[in-house]
């Protein structure tokens, strides 16, 4: 089967399970919400002397709030998940 994205002509892998890809898009978001959790508790490190240049430029300077709308924009797929199973909940009563 070939698709066209972006003026590309892409050939499908014969292999390739396409309910898989479904399914790791859901792994994004619950990953960024570790790292937010993770870097606020542990820390940035000394990684954190590249961003202090910046500081005071934008009240969502920082690691921690960079992940958590990482998590936030990346939440879509959950949302669409949660809201599909609750409308087969409310068409089966």
């Amino acid at each position: 089967m070939a698709t066209y994205t972006i003026g590309a002509r892409e050939e499908r892998l014969a292999g390739a399970d396409p309910g898989a890809a479904n399914w790791v898009c859901l792994a994004a978001a619950p990953t960024f919400a570790i790292m937010a959790l993770l870097t606020g508790v542990l820390g940035g490190g000394p990684q954190d002397v590249f961003c202090s240049a910046g500081q005071g430029a934008s009240p969502l300077n920082g690691m921690v709030p960079m992940y958590v709308l990482m998590s936030a924009f990346h939440s879509t797929p959950w949302l669409k998940l949660i809201s599909s199973r609750l409308t087969r909940l409310t068409n089966q009563s």
